[in-house]
């Protein structure tokens, strides 16, 4: 295939997504600054939802050393240079999909994204007028700030210099944390972006749907955009009133719909305000909102698992991740990502520290690190690749789910006992598991990092093992 008949496949294919994604459902994240959670982590909770036959990989990445001038082609032929060192970082991949993986590096900082789709342009067009240079970049963007950045307004930085240099041909947000703030820098097609940090005292509930709203560009602590981010929105005739009304970024920039509130946006806000907001369909909702009470990983996975009107968890879902992020020690302890495979609501949550040296095999299927890392690896879609295996952890997870929605009014009680139980054991003895590693780490680096795979392996192990046995059990 030639590279312009691949650019344009490429094109059409990440236009098509945009414009089709529903703004109802979809991908969601809960976002907690340090002073709103009760042990002072930033929390970053997240649902990865996707259509389709998929699956998830989880491995762990090391550092890589590149070679000088060397350049990183992007799937539609941009180039950009490579680093001479790369951060180590774990990996939650969905293979064949450009937007679905998530990032948690050795610094502590996570990245994850929810679609939002934006005013419809031509792709074509953009090509023209420069905002994309072949193609620009889609998949390698979360992975390259996981490579690169120690803290979360430096992979702010990272990602739009790079978009800057060759553009973005998607629209979305980005969550990016670190242990002491968080980040959203939402992207629309092109060139144009805006970025606003959260909050330490606030709360921020993203549905796929832009929330960014007005921005203050004197402020360069809390707010950052693109150069002639409002002059582009009044030349698309997006914002045409500017001595009347403040510019307002979600406003400009989103795809035009028939209902402003976003439902789950309104649940969430509703659960962690602990008061039923009101429901105008007309209304956009505030960017962050002040707690009723501080939350913990506990209250995030709560809300992530939420059923009912403006639901959050559906059987789409391929994980929940909730990264909690926190200072007051060394971040290979201190940052930990608790994750659940499959649907969340079925599924348990597993702790996985940010300072571990590997997976469990179960975890991924095997490939040589740097053959995993190309675009030809992530993107094959033999058909063998995504048929479900029972010896991958992840397939393990699918299979309960699918026998929890045979009849899941009947059956998720009984699940949800046994993984409510499982949950709080590992909760209840995380402070000995972080004395002993903090011990250790005083004395030998080396042998936290051991003492705390191994912890983090055997207990994905032994979920592992009760999800084989639920599923026989309510079979």
């Amino acid at each position: 295939m030639s590279k312009k008949k691949i650019l344009s496949t490429v094109l059409a294919a990440t236009l098509t997504t945009a414009l089709l994604t529903p703004p109802a459902m979809g991908c969601f994240a809960v976002v907690i600054g340090k002073k709103a959670s009760t042990d002072g982590s930033v929390l970053l909770g997240h649902n990865e939802q996707n259509g389709g036959q998929r699956f998830l990989n989880f491995r762990k990445i090391p550092r890589i050393e590149h070679k000088d001038d060397e350049m990183i082609t992007l799937r539609g032929g941009a180039r950009i240079p490579q680093v001479k060192q790369s951060y180590s970082f774990l990996w939650s991949e969905n293979p064949g999909l450009s937007h679905s993986d998530a990032y948690f590096n050795e610094w502590g900082l996570a990245v994850v994204s929810d679609g939002c789709p934006d005013r419809a342009q031509e792709l074509e067009k953009l090509e023209k007028e420069g905002q994309l240079v072949k193609g620009g970049i889609t998949y390698m963007l979360r992975r390259l700030i996981a490579e690169r950045a120690k803290t979360a307004r430096e992979g702010v930085e990272i990602a739009t210099e790079i978009i800057m240099q060759v553009g973005y041909p998607s629209s979305r947000t980005l969550v990016i944390a670190d242990p002491k703030e968080a980040w959203l820098l939402s992207i629309s097609r092109g060139k144009n972006w805006v970025a606003q940090r959260v909050g330490d005292d606030q709360v921020v509930l993203l549905p796929n749907v832009y929330i960014i709203g007005e921005i203050n560009l004197q402020d360069k602590s809390n707010f950052l955009a693109s150069p002639g981010l409002v002059e582009n929105a009044i030349k698309k005739g997006w914002y045409n009133q500017p001595d009347k009304e403040p510019f307002s970024f979600c406003r400009a920039y989103s795809q035009p719909r028939k209902r402003l509130l976003d439902l789950r946006q309104w649940r969430g806000q509703s659960l962690v305000m602990k008061k039923r907001i009101k429901e105008e369909p007309d209304r956009r909702l505030p960017f962050s909102v002040k707690p009723a009470r501080k939350l913990s990983v506990k209250d995030v996975i709560g809300i992530l698992r939420y059923h009912g009107k403006g639901g959050i968890c559906s059987d789409t879902m391929q994980e929940a991740a909730v990264f909690q992020l926190r200072s007051n020690m060394p971040a290979q302890i201190g940052c930990v990502c608790w994750r659940s495979s499959a649907e969340p609501c079925t599924s348990v949550l597993t702790p996985w520290y940010c300072g571990i040296s590997e997976t469990p095999k179960e975890y991924y299927k095997p490939a040589d690190v740097i053959e995993n890392l190309t675009l030809e690896c992530h993107f094959s879609q033999s058909p063998q690749k995504f048929a479900p295996d029972d010896e991958h952890a992840w397939w393990v997870f699918k299979k309960l789910q699918d026998a929890v929605r045979t009849d899941y009014e009947g059956r998720i009680e009984k699940v949800r006992s046994v993984w409510d139980k499982f949950e709080a054991g590992l909760f209840s003895e995380q402070p000995t598991v972080e004395k002993k590693a903090l011990k250790l780490y005083r004395e030998d680096k080396s042998a936290t990092k051991a003492y705390l795979t191994k912890y983090s392996r055997d207990v994905a192990l032994r979920a592992v093992g009760r999800a084989r046995e639920l599923t026989e059990q309510i079979k």
